[in-house]
């Protein structure tokens, strides 16, 4: 855990069911809600002892909040990776654009050298274990494990452990139906570029669900959720459409609206890998993302 022993928290025991930024507003008497999410944002509440940053955190009576208006030293700030939640076994957070969720042969800076810089910083003697990757121009939510134990078991239980995880897409034009699925086998040439094929062409299966939320006829708001997690699969399977994601250099049409690959990573629940319980995170929707 990190170290916040010069913290003071004050405590408070849930009545009734709350989300967790109004119960925050409720205790401080009134606080603003820029102000309960400075404090959430900055580490200062924890929720039966353990350190949580989602805003709309479901309470439950009997539960114990606590809450402190100081900020911990050596708290993780960095431009492209924000902590969403935090306990002795995984760490959830919120990637920007243009980072890498690990180091590659040809670029070492990446999420895990920030959480492990963060580790150190704190006096966590952990280190940060990839599970599951985002591409370096795609944001959102990912969860990195904090001991081998459940590194392990998340890498080796995914499919069971993930019970639901969304993307947001802005796309380009209208898509002919509001929702539908995309199934097909993807396959790398030797430059690296994923092929689509509807029959086995000796590639990977992949099954893409989708649902527009919004369009203004030239672009669309798009959700996405995947059965399978093959490489680029979200960018080919739009490709396939017709309606290929806003900025993608490599599978797009030119299409950039917002000056970035339009891809968000918004919802992540799974089960906790050490404990169980069951863990439900998203975030808003991206600046640019909106179709009016």
């Amino acid at each position: 855990m990190r170290n916040s022993s010069a913290l003071k928290y004050t405590s408070f025991r849930v009545k009734s069911p709350s989300k967790l930024l109004e119960f925050i507003e409720h205790a401080l008497n009134g606080v603003s809600r820029s102000r309960a999410k400075a404090i959430l944002q900055g580490g200062g509440v924890r929720v039966d002892r353990k350190n949580v940053r989602q805003f709309d955190l479901e309470l439950a009576p009997g539960q114990l909040v606590e809450i402190s208006k100081r900020k911990p030293k050596g708290e993780l700030q960095s431009k492209f990776v924000k902590i969403v939640y935090e306990d002795p076994q995984i760490i959830v957070i919120e990637k920007a654009v243009g980072i890498l969720s690990m180091a590659s042969s040809h670029h070492s800076f990446c999420v895990k050298q920030v959480l492990d810089d963060y580790f150190h910083r704190t006096h966590q003697r952990c280190t940060a274990h990839v599970v599951h990757r985002l591409d370096r121009d795609t944001s959102g939510l990912l969860v990195y494990a904090k001991t081998m134990e459940a590194e392990q078991i998340l890498e080796h239980n995914w499919r069971d452990i993930v019970t639901d995880r969304r993307y947001l897409a802005l796309v380009s034009g209208q898509l002919e139906q509001e929702r539908g699925t995309v199934e097909s086998w993807l396959k790398d040439n030797k430059a690296y570029f994923t092929y689509s094929s509807p029959t086995d062409n000796g590639g990977k299966y992949a099954v893409t669900h989708y649902r527009v939320l919004r369009t203004n006829g030239r672009h669309s708001l798009v959700e996405l959720k995947l059965e399978t997690g093959r490489k680029n699969q979200i960018r080919v399977h739009m490709q396939d459409l017709g309606h290929p994601v806003c900025g993608d250099i490599k599978y797009g049409n030119g299409d950039d609206p917002i000056g970035r690959l339009a891809l968000h990573a918004f919802r992540l629940h799974f089960y906790h890998p050490i404990t169980g319980e069951a863990l439900r995170f998203e975030t808003g929707i991206p600046k640019g993302f909106q179709v009016k």
